[in-house]
């Protein structure tokens, strides 16, 4: 038993690894075939690495690593985590090789000409790498620790941060590359984040639905058995008239949706249903969670 929980150890190790360095590869390969010959900046470090590799040369990949170290010295001390701060290093060390190594022979190969084009398919490229590495448990460092530490440290909400630190990227590449430049570099940071969450969470697959109905056995009684899905109950107020009303939840796949709907309705015409949209659903019925 211990040599296969040890085993097992090693191939999530292993797993980790692997996709820390293939999501590594793919950011640094979009900032060589796309960003950089493109004059387009990304948020964070690595779009100031572009600026300052345009205005005095210095190598994008250098600066990256350079200007992390610091960074990654507050979080070891602020954050703790020193797990999430190693897989850190092991990106960043391979994202800024991988970008001044293969930088000479990429950059010669650029795929458009078209600005669009790159910001659009560098954003996606970069979103995939990005999504690969958070789902290894790491990051890119650069602002997404520092957001983290000024989180910590003096409460400035994650988005905030975000915010001004792709706005100060933003107005720079404006600056150097001309305003057009600060619009493609706002479309990059859109289609990279999408894109990542996308890798991240994976398609919508499911639909959430709250039923608020008078007749909530009736209706809990005809999902379960003809949607056969489980259906979770609690009881409410209706603030307008204050009489007690009973707050149907289920999830669903998505096809489900216009059956829940045209039985919930069959059963009880004067309920109430909200239907939202979610990611992914552990647990019986659906996806089972890794252990």
């Amino acid at each position: 038993m211990a040599d296969m929980a040890m085993d097992n150890s090693w191939r999530a190790v292993a797993g980790r690894l692997v996709l820390l360095t293939i999501g590594a590869l793919l950011g640094a390969v979009a900032v060589n075939v796309f960003y950089t010959p493109a004059d387009i900046a990304p948020s964070g470090i690595s779009g100031i690495a572009i600026i300052l590799n345009h205005l005095i040369g210095t190598p994008i990949g250098l600066v990256v690593l350079l200007g992390n170290i610091p960074i990654q010295v507050l979080a070891l001390r602020m954050l703790g985590g020193w797990r999430v701060v190693a897989r850190t290093i092991y990106v960043l060390v391979i994202y800024s090789f991988a970008i001044d190594l293969l930088g000479p022979y990429l950059s010669m190969s650029t795929i458009s000409d078209d600005r669009l084009l790159s910001a659009l398919f560098g954003g996606i490229l970069g979103g995939i790498g990005g999504g690969l590495v958070y789902r290894a448990g790491g990051t890119f460092g650069g602002t997404s620790t520092l957001a983290r530490i000024l989180q910590r440290r003096i409460g400035t909400p994650l988005g905030s941060t975000y915010l001004y630190t792709d706005a100060v990227t933003v107005l720079l590449a404006g600056v150097v590359f001309g305003w057009p430049g600060a619009l493609y570099a706002i479309l990059t940071i859109f289609v990279d984040g999408s894109t990542s969450d996308y890798v991240l969470e994976g398609p919508s697959r499911i639909r959430t639905a709250t039923i608020i109905t008078n007749q909530p056995d009736a209706v809990a009684d005809v999902l379960m058995h003809q949607l056969e899905r489980g259906v979770t109950r609690w009881e409410g107020e209706g603030m307008y008239t204050h009489q007690p009303r009973a707050i149907l939840f289920v999830t669903i796949s998505r096809p489900q949706v216009s059956d829940l709907r045209r039985l919930v309705f069959s059963v009880d015409p004067q309920a109430f249903l909200v239907i939202g949209q979610g990611h992914t659903a552990f647990g019986e019925g659906f996806q089972m969670p890794n252990r």
